[in-house]
């Protein structure tokens, strides 16, 4: 005879059973899939404009990065605040891999204080892929402006900073920070003018319509070469750079304390399969391992990191670490941006 209580229990014990079969095949589908990334093309998110420090060094890994990975990865720039409509962007990605973001110190560091309302926790809203590599940040300034050196710029500039204006591909961009940093150390306040993009700052530094700029060695080294219509004028740093050994840091020109500079890094969407993570982390490795793309690194004056440097867990404490490291500073000058 069935009981009551037993007429109940089958078709529940079925409907579990089910269940559990259904979760079994996600478990063994899911990391199939994982392990045959990727079957299509990647996009690397660039939040910064086109022609900057970011977009040249993920134009360099992209093009590397393709013929190991056997999928085309194409460089797509998302620019605006700072940087955080482009990372936003990929945070709230599907977590399958196909969209990556470089991801710098101003995206993933700085804007954590320097927004009164970020758009993601970059602690916590992103896999951490792996540290690419590190940037000093280059003092660059019209050449119309009648300074040869740091101490030249900073005599003029106090003197004539209520007329003087300074450039930035975008408010709370790396390059907007060491600038007002700068001009803090410096004790002065000079004009904002924020950019979308560094084509358009570009021409106006060259014309004279703004008077600096505080850009990556990667995108000031090639304006530099290339037109005497700019002038780099320091290092912002303790130490020259190998591929501009004739311009002096700040530390030899009267700021021993000053120091800015950028990182940039591989982050993906907050839950992409670990599979994921290692391969595109590895692919990576291999890229900067080899001698061709690290030497066009180094020759736009990038810094590769070390292998052990180079891993998600390190990349994981590093975030965390900058956004602590950049807390202070930025409340110290009282630097604040509304969205």
């Amino acid at each position: 005879m069935t009981t009551p209580f037993a007429r109940h229990t089958r078709p529940l014990s079925k409907r579990i059973a089910a269940s559990l079969l259904f979760i079994g095949l996600l478990n063994i589908t899911q990391p199939a899939q994982a392990q045959d990334w990727p079957t299509r093309s990647i996009s690397l998110v660039v939040p910064l404009g086109a022609g900057g420090g970011a977009d040249i060094v993920a134009r360099i890994l992209a093009n590397y990065l393709s013929p190991v990975l056997g999928q085309s990865v194409v460089v797509e720039n998302v620019t605006g605040a700072g940087g955080m409509i482009g990372s936003s962007r990929v945070a709230k990605a599907a977590p399958d891999g196909y969209q990556a973001l470089l991801g710098t110190v101003g995206t993933h560091a700085q804007n954590q204080t320097l927004y009164k309302a970020p758009l993601y926790d970059s602690r916590t809203d992103f896999e951490p892929v792996g540290l690419v590599v590190e940037v000093p940040i280059v003092l660059l300034a019209t050449n119309g402006m009648p300074v040869k050196n740091l101490q030249d710029f900073i005599a003029y500039t106090k003197a004539n900073q209520a007329k003087m204006q300074y450039g930035s591909p975008g408010a709370g961009s790396s390059n907007h920070l060491a600038c007002v940093f700068l001009n803090a150390a410096i004790g002065v306040n000079v004009t904002h003018v924020p950019y979308r993009g560094a084509s358009d700052l570009y021409q106006d530094l060259i014309s004279g319509r703004i008077d600096y700029f505080c850009p990556t060695s990667t995108a000031a080294l090639p304006i530099a070469q290339e037109t005497k219509q700019t002038r780099a004028l320091a290092i912002l740093g303790r130490d020259r750079l190998k591929v501009m050994p004739d311009v002096p840091s700040a530390a030899e020109q009267g700021l021993p304390d000053f120091e800015a500079g950028t990182w940039f890094a591989l982050f993906l969407p907050k839950g992409t399969p670990a599979p994921i993570v290692k391969k595109l982390n590895e692919a990576t490795a291999k890229v900067l391992a080899a001698d061709e793309p690290r030497q066009r690194l180094e020759a736009i004056g990038a810094v590769v990191v070390s292998p052990e440097r180079m891993t998600p867990n390190y990349l994981k404490r590093f975030v965390a670490q900058e956004v602590d490291k950049w807390k202070g500073p930025i409340e110290r000058t009282g630097v604040s941006i509304s969205q």
